[in-house]
């Protein structure tokens, strides 16, 4: 689940992992990254986001864990499923219903658990049946750059080199990066500083360092980068209508470099 844009979540309360943490995290992400695949799997023409959600919510209970999202407080406001499932020009947040996917539909799916205690929060973007080829290049691009951004953050650089990176891969294609929603720290709590643009000055921003664990989730647009809320409270869709897509990891910042967290066994990701 994305965090709206906060500029004041600054370096002074971000916290650093200690080893046990980072196990218990690493078993959080396994785990999340088993239910991703089963959902993964699952989209197809004909399918509901609500069957999907209840495959996913059942997946989650049965890994000893809890759905992240279900029953997340935002003011007065309530998230009521497992999955956000946001189609087509639906950026993030959307809520899992009875709609049938359609062919060339376009389904970002962003899923949360907690296990002992710890957060693990993933997102991808799936195709129900076939797209076209602009669609696809679009995708695979903004996959890519959740890539380019991970590999950024390593001890020594800054937040500002994560977002840059995402950016200077995605705008030269003509994509908009979405500005209003973004990346964050995890771990005891699913949204923890530092917030984490995906577009950005390098060497600015916090500094990175070892223990530090961040999702980090471009989230573009064939079109503009303005967003606007609908009328549930939740589902933020793209102004212009354009389609949108997202990808996430939750990673753990380490002497060596990234660990991602959120993939299967032998380090493969589901998504």
């Amino acid at each position: 689940m994305t965090f709206r844009l906060s500029p004041r979540r600054g370096a002074d309360s971000i916290t650093i992992k200690e080893p046990y943490e980072l196990a218990i995290m690493r078993k959080a992400g396994r785990r999340l990254a088993e239910v991703v695949a089963l959902v993964k799997e699952a989209v197809k023409v004909g399918v509901t986001t609500a069957e999907l959600d209840a495959l996913a919510e059942e997946a989650v209970l049965e890994r000893d864990s809890q759905p992240a999202f279900k029953g997340y407080r935002v003011g007065h406001l309530v998230f009521p499923a497992t999955l956000c499932t946001s189609i087509n020009e639906q950026v993030v947040h959307g809520i899992p219903n009875q709609r049938r996917l359609e062919p060339g539909d376009i389904l970002s799916v962003d899923v949360g658990l907690v296990f002992g205690g710890y957060y693990a929060d993933m997102a991808f973007t799936a195709v129900a049946g076939e797209v076209t080829p602009e669609v696809a290049q679009f995708l695979e691009v903004t996959r890519e750059s959740l890539y380019q951004g991970i590999a950024l953050a390593v001890p020594g650089n800054r937040i500002g080199d994560i977002g840059h990176a995402v950016q200077s891969h995605v705008e030269p294609h003509g994509y908009g990066i979405i500005r209003d929603y973004v990346g964050h720290g995890i771990g005891r709590q699913l949204h923890e500083p530092p917030s984490i643009p995906n577009f950005g000055k390098p060497h600015r921003g916090s500094l990175i360092k070892a223990g530090m664990c961040f999702a980090i989730e471009p989230m573009t647009s064939l079109g503009h980068h303005r967003t606007k809320v609908l009328k549930d409270g939740w589902t933020v869709i793209t102004a212009d209508r354009s389609l949108a897509g997202h990808f996430e990891h939750t990673i753990a910042v380490t002497p060596r470099g990234p660990e991602i967290l959120t993939v299967l066994e032998g380090g493969v990701s589901p998504a």
